[in-house]
């Protein structure tokens, strides 16, 4: 039996990368990091991988420390992925301060992470208010309190808010708020892991160049 009292030994009792997992021919590649993640995503959705839009967006704070919390891919336009979250937050308020951050995907059951780094946009109001308005009844009630991200005191404080924005939204269907935010990622350095169970991992990273995607393999 396990000790639970000893992590170390608790950690190395799990496996990791014990496959099977899919080929990646590098010689197949697309010319551009969007097209290939695609590729990824579709062959993850065809064998059911459980939410394989989840993402770690990763920022930094003012005081130079990473920040990291896994939210849901909106879309992808060319090499552009798309998250929204209230400006208010931290992830929001970091973002104003420095627009870099990094975008990571790891689906175990394929063995496949992918790392993407670039440059955050704020879409702007007309965008921020479309997506908010695509979410469901009760993720715009959340999202209307305003507050996300702050101390929370007491529970009763939350279900009051959002009764009072259930309301509002109930009378107003179409309620939006300029806090809620559309952003882009625009990448501009992108790796592409494919996990191997004898460790001799598979990574081809894109970055651009001159002007160019350009790609190359990595030592693993």
């Amino acid at each position: 039996m396990i000790n639970i009292n000893n992590p170390n030994e608790l950690l190395r009792s799990l496996k990791s990368l014990s496959g099977p997992f899919p080929s990646f021919d590098v010689n197949l590649l697309p010319e551009t990091p969007g097209k290939l993640f695609l590729q990824w995503l579709n062959l993850a959705i065809e064998n059911g991988v459980k939410e394989p839009h989840a993402m770690t967006l990763s920022t930094v704070d003012a005081d130079g420390y990473p920040d990291a919390r896994v939210l849901i891919l909106k879309n992808v336009v060319n090499d552009a992925f798309y998250f929204a979250s209230g400006f208010k937050s931290r992830k929001g308020q970091q973002l104003k301060r420095n627009p870099q951050a990094a975008i990571t995907f790891y689906w175990p059951m394929l063995g496949r992470q992918i790392r993407l780094r670039g440059t955050v946009e704020d879409m702007g109001d007309e965008a921020g208010a479309a997506d908010f308005l695509q979410r469901s009844e009760e993720a715009r009630a959340v999202a209307l309190t305003g507050n996300q991200s702050r101390e929370l005191v007491r529970e009763e404080e939350l279900e009051d808010s959002l009764a009072k924005q259930r309301e509002r939204i109930s009378h107003d269907p179409n309620i939006t708020t300029l806090n809620w935010r559309l952003y882009a990622v625009n990448v501009k350095e992108a790796e592409f892991w494919q996990g191997d169970t004898h460790r001799k991992h598979i990574r081809v990273q894109y970055y651009w160049s001159e002007g160019q995607w350009k790609h190359r393999k990595l030592w693993p």
